[in-house]
């Protein structure tokens, strides 16, 4: 039996302004690639789906032709809810789906639904965890001592009927950690729902029952605790710290009980995600030897700020993302003691300092300062009077 885990799609995502539907339908395409290679029997998702609770058309209408995609191929899906996906939404005509082969779990409702799955003379239990909060599991088992995530990953667990002596696979979507260290963040995961802290961390014994664990939740490829324990990742790199990620998926081959194996087949994208650092004129020269339909975050090395950089930069690179400037005097701004560079000062005086420090002029144009002026104004910074 052969299986591909996939996790954190989040079709639907921008990069700034940059819509990546295009280049998530070229890295699916590079999946389907795969599974026709390797004659893949099953596919697991999971989770985060979607980049929001409220995707786009062009999300939802990528989501459909992925699933049918595999569906045509006779291949099995398997897909569980993450924090960013809407439960209902994403449940929407699961049951119809089932009859395709296609099987979605988003919403929990006491027990931890499984499928059992044959193929190639091989038979595992999958388990569909969606993603889940203390609160799911308290309303089903309010007797229960659920002070932590992990205290509510293991009454789900417990309160559902799984058979040890058969080879189990479990999805699930949740901050998983092993021991002693927590896993190592992609850069682009959602904070809001990610926070560090014990409350929040699922360990990784929770899931001792399973042979494989098929996580989602982080977004750089890793193992958290044993082996078989597994982020699958983003198959993009949706965001500037992830610029030095390599993406790939597990295909996980399984023989049968304890006969478990997996190799990481890496993604190559359609546009890479990269910084370029230099003088303006150098990384227009650069033109020449790299591509420059990729995602650019560009840092600029010239002293001197340049009027409409970005603009300039977007003529060679058109998607270049974002500008920044490290030069002397942003490094000397880093290193300036402001706890009292206000006192004793004037508004006037201080946007002034500035000026003189950032491009060497002793005067601000009348223009800009009544702009600056109106927009400490209603910060609430200065009084209407000043």
């Amino acid at each position: 039996m052969k299986l591909i885990h996939l996790g954190d799609l989040h079709l639907g995502k921008k990069l700034e302004e940059f819509d990546l539907i295009d280049d998530q339908r070229y890295i699916l395409n590079r999946i389907l690639d795969v599974i026709d290679r390797e004659q893949v029997d099953g596919v697991l998702i999971a989770g985060d789906v979607y980049d929001t609770k409220m995707p786009s058309e062009a999300a939802m209408n990528l989501l459909d032709w992925f699933l049918s995609s595999l569906s045509e191929r006779n291949v099995a899906t398997f897909m569980i809810s993450g924090n960013h996906d809407s439960d209902d939404r994403l449940n929407y005509g699961s049951w119809t789906f089932e009859k395709q082969g296609i099987y979605i779990s988003s919403i929990y409702e006491g027990k931890i639904p499984h499928h059992t799955f044959k193929a190639d003379g091989v038979e595992a239990d999958i388990y569909m965890m969606p993603f889940i909060k203390m609160s799911h599991v308290r309303h089903y088992y309010p007797d229960e001592n659920i002070g932590s995530y992990s205290d509510a990953v293991r009454v789900a667990i417990d309160k559902t009927d799984i058979d040890e002596s058969r080879c189990n696979i479990i999805i699930a979507h949740q901050f998983v950690a092993g021991k002693d260290s927590d896993p190592v963040m992609g850069g682009s995961e959602s904070m809001g729902t990610l926070r560090v802290g014990d409350v929040e961390k699922v360990g990784y014994d929770c899931f001792d029952k399973f042979d494989y664990v098929a996580l989602g939740h982080i977004h750089s490829p890793q193992h958290v605790g044993r082996e078989l324990c597994r982020y699958a990742g983003s198959p993009l790199k949706y965001s500037y710290r992830e610029v030095s990620d390599k993406k790939s998926f597990p295909l996980i081959t399984i023989g049968g009980k304890g006969d478990i194996r997996y190799d990481l087949i890496d993604l190559k994208p359609k546009r890479e995600v990269r910084p370029e650092r230099g003088k303006l004129k150098e990384i227009l020269d650069k033109a020449r030897i790299h591509d420059t339909d990729d995602y650019i975050y560009a840092i600029l090395t010239d002293e001197d700020p340049i009027v409409n950089a970005i603009g300039i930069l977007r003529q060679v690179y058109p998607n270049t993302i974002k500008l920044t400037y490290d030069n002397s005097r942003i490094r000397d701004v880093e290193h300036v003691d402001i706890s009292d560079i206000a006192q004793g000062k004037t508004f006037t005086e201080l946007i002034e300092g500035f000026y003189k420090l950032m491009y060497g002029e002793d005067e601000v144009p009348a223009k800009e300062m009544e702009i600056l002026r109106q927009a400490a104004r209603e910060a609430g910074v200065i009084d209407e009077a000043d």
